[in-house]
């Protein structure tokens, strides 16, 4: 069961219908199928093969689409990296994945130079302007003829997404051709009502896992994906009211930040049918205005991780019965909360979540860490896949995670490891310790919050905290708020005691407000 063939059947069947439209483009499924596999032939003329990586580093755009199934078809795994993480980031993710090759887009040439001794070696197919000693896209993917060899039954892995971990250290899980078809076309179609007939808004970088997901919802079901480049809350409404948009995926900010623009006009949205929901916490009240707002909208929720797929949902009706859960486990996807012993727990005490759907790589769990075997065996234990997140169930079946991993914050939809913003910080020669935390925030869900103790004599100002973390990580991980201390609040073992951080950032973060 391969993605590619998907594409495929829909385009004899519906061969005329719209899959994507960005901007003034639109492309049919005929000419999407069409157009993969032409990448997918100069792909395999370049030497690709079942197994290989190829690394896309591409803003959103139907090059972003072609290249993803261009590389299925060939059985290769797709890296897909976000253009809003830094060259420093994408050189971590290419050393790691060993890519064959990476699609780029031109504008990112000059960025990519800082880290060309990482990258310089890999071969490289740009979108737009080609430079020399690289290779066009256009010219890769040139209409064919051509045959491509069988790939083999074997070969169901398809992507490696990465997500950080408490080391700060980014780790692959790797995603089989199951994971997304039976999640994206199955399940969600039966949980949600989603058809062939939808049109689904992406609002987010398609390399990111809610944008991915709402691709693989469209291309999966034979439906049409409006893909916005950027986001632009003004654009998102005047695309949904143009193409009669019936579903959009969207974390929480985006949410919150197009409301004051549907309150304006809510007719201009009158095709919305379902609103997917995933990331930080939802304000109930956020909730209720938008159902009073689009009372034709039924919204869905969900708890989901990048190593176990989407463990549970919300449906519309329990949005206000149960809203501080994450829903119940969806069908199929097994979940039991442990001890620290690995014994169950009773209703209603909090344990480790654990999930488990079948065998790895099966259904909706992943099959385990790219080239770590030992981070693999530790996660995942006869089939089960711990994720160090702590939960407890009601008497109802109803998910409550009582506490996420401690070293992550959730910003804008976005994961944000602490550790990895603390070890950015700690490069800087006048930091001789850093500590970082998430507070509450009104946009964004969670702010990333640093306490800084300096060298003795150095000086650094907020500012220069600011542009050092951003050449180090992504723009959107970077600290929203920078308190210097003379000391970090320790216990015995010198440990740093967080909880003590987050009521102090919560204090701090409130009077810088008050002061404003």
């Amino acid at each position: 069961m391969r993605q590619e063939k998907l594409l495929a059947a829909h385009a004899v069947r519906s061969s005329d219908k719209a899959a994507l439209v960005i901007g003034d483009q639109r492309v049919t499924y005929g000419e999407l199928a069409e157009s993969a596999q032409a990448m997918a032939a100069g792909l395999h003329r370049l030497g690709v093969k079942a197994g290989d990586r190829v690394l896309v580093y591409l803003p959103n755009g139907v090059e972003f689409v072609q290249t993803i199934y261009a590389a299925f078809a060939v059985g290769a795994i797709v890296v897909p990296v976000n253009t809003r993480l830094t060259a420093r980031e994408l050189a971590y993710f290419a050393q790691d994945s060993e890519p064959s090759l990476m699609v780029v887009h031109s504008d990112h040439l000059e960025a990519l130079q800082e880290v060309k001794d990482v990258i310089g070696g890999i071969r490289k197919i740009v979108v737009g302007d080609a430079v020399p000693g690289t290779l066009a896209f256009c010219d890769v993917a040139q209409p064919t003829d051509e045959a491509l060899p069988e790939v083999p039954l074997d070969a169901e892995d398809c992507m490696i997404m990465y997500t950080s971990g408490t080391t700060g250290k980014p780790k692959g899980a790797v995603i089989t051709h199951a994971n997304f078809i039976v999640q994206h076309a199955f399940l969600n179609a039966i949980e949600w009502g989603i058809t062939r007939d939808d049109f689904f808004l992406v609002t987010t970088p398609l390399a990111h896992r809610t944008g991915l997901a709402r691709m693989m919802n469209a291309l999966s079901l034979g439906a049409t994906l409006v893909i916005m480049d950027r986001f632009d809350p003004v654009a998102a409404i005047g695309l949904i009211e143009k193409h009669g948009v019936t579903a959009a995926g969207m974390v929480p900010t985006v949410a919150r930040m197009l409301m004051p623009h549907m309150e304006e006009n809510p007719a201009r949205c009158a095709s919305l049918q379902h609103l997917i929901v995933t990331g930080e916490a939802f304000p109930v009240d956020a909730k209720r205005k938008l159902i009073e707002l689009l009372p034709n909208v039924r919204l869905h929720s969900f708890f989901a991780m990048t190593e176990v797929g989407s463990v549970s949902s919300l449906e519309h009706e329990e949005q206000f019965t149960h809203p501080s859960s994450v829903g119940r486990p969806t069908p199929g996807v097994e979940v039991k909360l442990v001890d620290e012993h690995g014994n169950e727990v009773s209703v209603g005490d909090a344990g480790e979540m654990l999930v488990r759907s079948g065998p790895p790589g099966r259904f909706t769990t992943m099959r385990g860490y790219y080239k770590r075997p030992e981070e693999t065996a530790k996660t995942i234990v006869n089939g089960w896949v711990h994720t160090g997140d702590m939960a407890r169930f009601d008497a109802d079946g109803y998910l409550y995670i009582v506490d996420r991993k401690k070293d992550m914050v959730l910003s804008g939809g976005f994961n944000i490891y602490t550790k990895e913003v603390e070890q950015a910080l700690l490069e800087h020669p006048a930091v001789q310790d850093a500590a970082v935390v998430g507070v509450p925030d009104e946009i964004f869900g969670e702010a990333v919050v640093a306490f800084i103790e300096t060298r003795p004599g150095a000086v650094i100002d907020k500012a220069t905290v600011a542009e050092h973390t951003k050449s180090r990580i992504a723009s959107y991980k970077k600290p929203k708020h920078v308190f210097f201390v003379e000391s970090l609040p320790r216990n015995a073992l010198g440990k740093i005691l967080k909880n003590e951080l987050r009521d102090l950032a919560a204090g701090k973060v409130k009077a810088e407000a008050a002061a404003a």
